[in-house]
């Protein structure tokens, strides 16, 4: 292999346009780490914000943006004994992405699913882990369950609602347009929610309220979401597209016995997400190797014109994953 690599990087903080190409040094696999190849790269929010300088890279992972890839392994580090090198992955990464290849530990990677191509895979592993870890882990959605699901048209939105009902939950969802909530119906939705001409929590309590709410927006979401709550129910905070802070009476958290909870992935030890793919490789790859469930693509743009494709996602039209052809 060469010893130098094409990159796109964050030539300093602002928006799409301080996405520029570059050349990087080749990564190197350490001990636990495989070099992925990249085919396609996964474009997503933490990507835009740690562009505006709000979302830092976690000590020692490149500077480089881009947190899911897929692509052939071709070189592996010290204690590896899955993937070997020339096999087909997706994977969750610390950061560098946006490259034409990544290192990444190896416990990270997920097959790519049968019948599925490289461009499709690159959608999983940062929604379907964020997901899974967030819904059915830490907010422990059950069958039957109402389970309400902010931006429900986004590349997490349509990953919970198809998740959610293949594990047997009541889906409701809220989006931005009518063309959005028509496609959170098709997953699988039982009710979708135009924000823009109904309130969500009066539309949600006429049904008993939410047993679970997953929210990505924040702000002045917060206090809504808890009146949205049904007794005993359970938010759990992934994102503040609003803003992270808000006031609120926690009377109604303690006299409801609510529970607000949340989480980020990528600051989590490398020893907790891999427990999450081995959980996914156990719960949810069967359901994708059988085509019961399948990542919806938005768009696809050349890996040069990384600067367009976050200009994509800030516009908010987008319907499910956008992703860069890298090699």
């Amino acid at each position: 292999m060469t010893q130098t690599m094409r990159a796109i990087e964050i030539t300093e903080h602002g928006g799409p346009e301080v996405l520029k190409p570059c050349e990087r040094p080749m990564p190197e696999a350490g001990p636990g780490q495989v070099v992925i190849k990249v085919a396609y790269a996964g474009v997503n929010r933490p990507d835009a914000l740690q562009r505006a300088g709000m979302y830092n890279p976690p000590a020692g992972a490149s500077d480089l943006p881009g947190l899911e890839a897929s692509g052939e392994v071709v070189a592996v580090g010290s204690g590896v004994e899955w993937p070997a090198i020339g096999e087909k992955v997706c994977a969750l990464l610390p950061g560098g992405g946006y490259a034409e290849y990544v290192a990444t530990p190896a416990a990270h990677c997920l097959p790519v699913p049968n019948g599925m191509g490289l461009k499709e895979a690159a959608c999983l592993p940062e929604t379907f882990y964020t997901v899974y870890s967030n819904v059915f882990q830490r907010g422990a959605l059950q069958a039957g369950e109402r389970f309400l699901i902010h931006g429900g048209s986004s590349g997490i939105g349509t990953t919970a609602i198809q998740l959610a009902s293949q594990f047997g939950a009541r889906v409701f969802v809220t989006a931005g347009s009518d063309e959005k909530c028509q496609a959170c119906l098709e997953l699988g939705a039982e009710k979708a929610i135009n924000y823009r001409d109904a309130d969500f929590v009066d539309v949600i309590r006429a049904e008993g309220g939410a047993d679970l709410i997953l929210d990505m927006v924040g702000g002045p979401y917060l206090p809504r979401n808890v009146k949205a709550l049904a007794d005993d129910g359970r938010l759990v905070q992934i994102a503040f597209l609003q803003g992270p802070k808000v006031e609120l009476n926690f009377a109604q958290v303690m006299t409801r016995r609510l529970t607000i909870t949340g989480s980020t992935l990528r600051p989590q030890s490398d020893l907790a997400k891999a427990r999450i793919a081995d959980a996914l490789r156990d719960k949810v790859w069967p359901m994708l190797d059988a085509g019961k469930i399948a990542p919806v693509m938005d768009s696809e743009f050349a890996f040069v014109d990384a600067a367009q494709a976050h200009a994509r996602m800030e516009s908010s039209g987008h319907i499910g994953k956008i992703v860069l052809k890298v090699g």
